[in-house]
């Protein structure tokens, strides 16, 4: 079988349908929409359809995800069709849940899954029920049908082909949005199937760190907390990426701390705690410490959620006297100096326990996991964007890796790409990681939902046994003790002027 995945290419049935053998159930005859060639076999139908299953949100930017309520194999509800020639193998009962839960209502649903072949429990049919109470709307995201119908047709060639049973006064030509619902629909069927035939993996891995669905509900409410900054936004900047990327990056932030550290004894609960539970969750035990904060958007909804912490960057920024006065008093300006000395304890801000965030730190970046090793933080989280060694631009030809003692250490850091690795920001990432290793982090890397390109996050939470802690700090003291042997870096100094992020 060729490597190369078959042209898509589709052809409506509207026009011949006179020659199409389609459903028929309860009497009522079904309408093809369109089909293809199928390009794989038919013991892989299942595998590609339960990708349909269990992600509609590829298809639909308005479905957040799916959520299973029920698996069965007998029992089937009285509502799915029944057909001659077709018994029924397995249904799925999903709640499809909204993207904006406050205009789209969640909408239940059964995916039946049927066998036409003798002595055989492989699928080639999948039907999709929506369960609507009489009367009811369907939801917009959901095309306007009783139900819908996946097929793989034992012709010469196979084919994949989509049936519907449609609502009243549903348009079925080319020119409806059924039909283009029903094209897409069939693409990434088609698309689906080729990937298991080749066992296609993918080369980014989201929710590694903190769950979906717990990500999905957490960032769902701090969105609609802070949506208003967009329409308040002082900066030049897009506000609708910032705004929200930041969103994300907290949502992130409040659900990794509240896994990495232990509970408080909260003997009795309050009245905030039922409404806003997060208020409640653990954190670091010194606060954070926004690394180069820039805007201080990330600063301030942290801020504004109840936890302590402070975001420094070397000039104040026009959005820091827009926020209110508890972010005002969070937002710092400081030049970072690494030498220890030069931070009397009084006025460090990187104290024991502190986590250290990060984001798109630049010329900070490599300094994260060596300043957390040498203050003894509680973490950091790092997403690097343009690429920085200590005391200059970073150098893929010249800059040497850090050992890191395992053959499939790169494998295991999600860099996503063409998967070779080869590109300047990859290598610069493979860096990045080998680094925390040297100072004697545990690596874990999570690729980010945010509206950035440059999503790869690095976090370090827990302290390896080898390095031991010891030599670890012994690691970073010696970056410290070459960099100031080096005699190229040299402290900014805290600008009073405020300007643009």
């Amino acid at each position: 079988m060729t490597s190369v995945r078959p042209t898509f290419e589709p052809t409506p049935c509207i026009t011949h349908q006179f020659q199409v053998d389609t459903l028929r159930s309860e009497e009522n005859i079904w309408t093809a929409i369109l089909s293809c060639p199928a390009g794989f076999p038919v013991d892989i139908f299942e595998a590609a359809t339960s990708q349909l299953i269990d992600h509609p949100e590829y298809n639909s930017t308005l479905i957040l995800r799916s959520e299973t309520l029920e698996e069965a194999d007998f029992d089937f509800p009285e509502v799915t069709p029944t057909f001659e020639g077709l018994r029924k193998t397995r249904f799925i009962h999903r709640k499809l849940l909204a993207r904006r839960p406050g205009r789209d209502a969640p909408l239940e649903q059964y995916c039946t899954l049927y066998s036409s072949q003798e002595g055989s429990l492989a699928a080639d049919t999948l039907v999709l029920t929506p369960i609507v109470d009489p009367g009811s709307a369907l939801p917009y995201y959901h095309p306007s049908v009783h139900h819908l119908a996946f097929r793989y047709v034992h012709s010469q060639p196979p084919e994949l082909r989509i049936e519907v049973l449609p609502l009243p006064e549903t348009a079925t030509d080319i020119n409806g949005r059924l039909y283009r619902t029903c094209l897409a629909l069939l693409e990434t069927l088609h698309r689906y199937g080729w990937g298991a035939v080749t066992n296609y993996k993918k080369r980014v891995q989201h929710d590694c760190l903190v769950p979906r669905e717990a990500y999905q509900d957490l960032y769902l409410i701090m969105r609609e907390r802070h949506k208003h900054l967009v329409a308040t936004w002082q900066e030049v900047t897009d506000p609708l990426k910032h705004v929200f990327e930041d969103i994300g990056i907290a949502t992130f932030l409040m659900l990794l701390w509240k896994d990495t550290f232990p509970s408080e004894d909260t003997t009795t609960a309050s009245d905030s705690s039922l409404t806003e539970p997060w208020k409640a969750w653990p954190r670091p035990p010194s606060g954070f410490l926004d690394f180069g904060c820039g805007n201080g958007l990330l600063t301030h909804i942290l801020i504004a959620e109840g936890y302590l912490g402070f975001g420094i960057d070397l000039r104040a920024r026009t959005s820091w006297t827009h926020y209110p006065q508890t972010t005002q008093d969070a937002l710092r300006v400081h030049s970072f100096e690494p030498i220890p000395e030069a931070h009397p304890p009084s006025e460090s801000y990187l104290k024991p326990g502190v986590f250290i965030i990060g984001n798109h730190a630049d010329e900070l970046t490599p300094w994260l996991p060596v300043v957390s090793t040498i203050y003894n933080a509680s973490g950091y989280l790092s997403i690097p964007c343009c690429a920085w060694a200590f005391d200059t631009k970073y150098d893929r030809a010249s800059t040497p890796l850090y050992d890191t003692s395992s053959d499939d250490f790169t494998e295991s850091l999600n860099l996503g790409g063409d998967g070779t690795n080869k590109s300047s920001y990859s290598m610069y990432r493979i860096w990045l990681a080998s680094l925390s290793l040297h100072c004697g982090w545990e690596v874990e890397c999570e690729t980010l939902r945010i509206p950035s390109t440059r999503n790869w996050a690095l976090i370090g939470r827990r302290r390896l046994q080898v390095p031991s802690h010891q030599e670890a700090m012994m690691n970073a003291n010696t970056i410290l003790s070459d960099v100031k042997m080096r005699g190229v870096f040299k402290a900014r100094k805290p600008e009073g002027k405020a300007g643009d992020h």
